[in-house]
């Protein structure tokens, strides 16, 4: 594990962190998406700036990003919650497939080679980016699925997929449930609660597939970096609030434009840099 780093190395780690803390916080308040699709892909590049190795970098990127995910969920669940959005049946009837899904991709990270790792958050934020830009929703259905073999292919890739991303409940979950005429409102905060049941199982998976791999920042838990997983947090439960607010008296169409161009061009360096 590498011990040492310039003072002027961990002052850009930390300054980026709390800007990334930031930022994630504003969009999952504002356009209702985790943070995660955000986090990951900055922390891939923090990781490769600060020279650890290709190898790991995104493991680490995806495991530090669920860190913070189990706090903010909580928080957001339990406001959500309290707001009467969160749909208890069928969180009953989706979790433990999630549950499932999730601590199978955290275990499947060791695995898994960076490379794959980036190509699998590469194409999945890609269609997320162009879904946001879409004119119209697409109707998959008039609800969602009732029958088990349905309801636990649809749990099962939702938290196999988050967890090997490293995003929460809400950015594959929200647009699938929409899809299916579920009310958004309702989808969002029961999403909040989705993110919980992805982010534990998977965090461990991470702390579990990365316990003694060589070369991981100082204060690692396995692939989780709890320094900058620490400082996320601690600037993305300020500006989240804030967020929710600007959602009142800002257009999002623009602004849910300017996230999709982000997104995407993450998106395609993602892909690219494992073509």
């Amino acid at each position: 594990m590498t011990s040492i780093y310039t003072p002027e190395l961990l002052l850009t780690l930390a300054v980026l962190s709390l800007i990334t803390g930031a930022i994630s916080g504003v969009l999952a308040g504002l356009l209702g998406v985790g943070g995660g699709i955000v986090i990951v892909p900055v922390l891939f590049l923090l990781f490769e700036y600060l020279d650890i190795p290709a190898s790991i970098a995104m493991h680490l990127a995806v495991a530090t990003s669920l860190a913070t995910i189990v706090p903010t969920s909580i928080s957001s669940a339990r406001s959500h919650y309290k707001k009467g959005s969160i749909d208890i049946d069928l969180f009953k009837s989706w979790s433990p497939f999630i549950f499932v899904g999730a601590t199978v991709g955290g275990l499947l990270s060791k695995a898994f080679d960076s490379s794959t790792l980036s190509a699998i958050f590469g194409c999945v934020a890609l269609l997320v980016s162009i879904n946001m830009v879409l004119p119209k929703q697409i109707v998959l259905s008039q609800n969602p699925p009732k029958s088990t073999p349905m309801r636990g292919a649809t749990g099962l890739g939702i938290g196999g997929f988050s967890a090997l991303m490293g995003i929460g409940g809400g950015t594959l979950s929200v647009p699938l449930l929409s899809m299916m005429s579920f009310p958004v409102h309702r989808a969002i905060g029961t999403a909040s609660a989705f993110g919980l049941v992805i982010a534990v199982p998977a965090v461990l998976g991470f702390i579990w597939s990365g316990w003694g791999v060589p070369d991981r920042p100082p204060y690692s838990l396995g692939y989780v970096s709890i320094p900058p997983a620490a400082m996320i947090f601690s600037a993305s439960i300020f500006t989240a609030p804030q967020g929710a607010k600007l959602a009142h008296w800002l257009k999002p169409k623009p602004l849910r434009l300017a996230f999709a161009i982000f997104l995407f061009a993450s998106a395609v360096k993602m892909i690219s840099s494992v073509i």
